[in-house]
């Protein structure tokens, strides 16, 4: 009796159970295609604001020492991954050499100035000749022209006059021989014989190769250009010759850092500058910096290639290009420091959302 009365209530309640799995089942599974559907649209919206790129690294302003003269080594003043400011020695070349060859050059321009003076006193004494000759030009004139009366009268043999007249012809031609050689004189000094020596051209090329002589004592000392780290200073020893722009050694900044991206062409639809970019180096996982989008390249990397791509044969195969984009890095004090070469992971917040209207047609 009593299996007989329960058997109705637990035949009732699978009757139940199976109805509610009828009435469920349908609607888990719509709520599954429209949660999915839901999660595909927020994605959708939201797919075209960020930009991933890990095709990125740590860039930093670099530079190999090196000097605009040639010289013997004679002393390093840096070591290896040591920190210098702007305007600290880094290297200096022997200028011995250099020091005879300055006072060579002033020796020179010391000479030249009395040389140009003694040119303008040359100068002056010959207008002093040519004044001396047309002097006796003019007694020859008037011995001759005296001659010409008393060749007429007896006075004078015809020799005597012939003597006058050839002798006034010979001193017309000495003074214009003079004047001459004072035209060519003045030309060597400049035109105008009233004129400093130190403004005079052979004075002044005399005092270029005074300076350019003290400019290559002055760069015998190589200063630092900008703040940073020395390196590969191994490479420049005391007593070896340095060739003129022959690196001596690397100095890398420590303030000039920027992170160099290379998106895809395809990714830059709508990346702008002033973009706020996330930024994480895989030194240092879990640490995030902030910087913005300071430039983007107005060409692809290609385009500065020694040998760019040619389709001569008619077999074109498109390659997705990338073009460079310059981050600049917001750093803080405690920040972990970053190092040229890095790897980097950086996402720009371009702002653009899409809307479902975009799906329209």
């Amino acid at each position: 009796m009593a299996s007989a009365t329960t058997a109705p209530g637990v035949l009732g309640v699978g009757v139940r159970r199976r109805a509610a799995t009828r009435v469920l089942r349908p609607l888990l599974m719509l709520g599954g295609i429209a949660a999915v559907a839901i999660g595909a649209t927020w994605f959708w919206l939201q797919g075209g604001r960020y930009v991933s790129i890990d095709d990125a690294y740590v860039r930093a302003a670099k530079l190999a020492v090196s000097d605009d003269i040639s010289g013997i080594v004679g002393e390093v003043l840096v070591h290896e991954g040591q920190h210098v400011r702007r305007g600290d020695p880094l290297l200096r070349l022997r200028d011995r050499q250099v020091r005879i060859a300055l006072a060579g050059a002033k020796a020179n321009l010391a000479q030249t100035a009395l040389t140009l003076e003694s040119m303008k006193r040359d100068y002056r004494r010959m207008l002093s000749d040519v004044a001396a000759k047309q002097a006796q030009v003019e007694s020859d004139q008037a011995n001759l022209d005296r001659f010409e009366h008393l060749v007429k009268s007896g006075g004078v043999t015809r020799v005597e006059y012939d003597d006058a007249r050839f002798k006034l012809i010979s001193d017309k031609a000495a003074v214009e021989s003079l004047k001459d050689q004072a035209s060519v004189q003045l030309a060597r000094i400049g035109g105008n014989p009233d004129a400093e020596v130190t403004t005079m051209p052979q004075y002044l090329q005399a005092q270029a190769q005074v300076d350019e002589f003290q400019r290559q004592i002055d760069h015998t000392t190589i200063y630092a250009p900008f703040g940073g780290i020395v390196t590969n200073v191994e490479s420049a020893q005391p007593g070896m010759y340095l060739a003129a722009s022959q690196p001596a050694f690397g100095l890398v900044s420590v303030s000039d850092l920027w992170i160099e991206a290379n998106p895809k062409e395809t990714e830059l639809t709508w990346v702008k500058l002033g973009d706020p970019v996330e930024i994480t180096v895989d030194t240092y996982p879990g640490h995030v910096w902030h910087g913005t989008v300071e430039s983007i390249a107005p060409a692809a990397a290609s385009e500065f290639s020694l040998l760019p791509a040619q389709n001569s044969s008619g077999n074109w195969v498109k390659v997705v290009q990338r073009l460079p984009v310059r981050i600049h890095v917001d750093r803080k004090p405690g920040d972990p420091a970053l190092r040229a070469g890095m790897s980097v992971e950086a996402e720009i917040d371009t702002g653009h959302t899409r809307h479902l209207a975009d799906l329209l047609p």
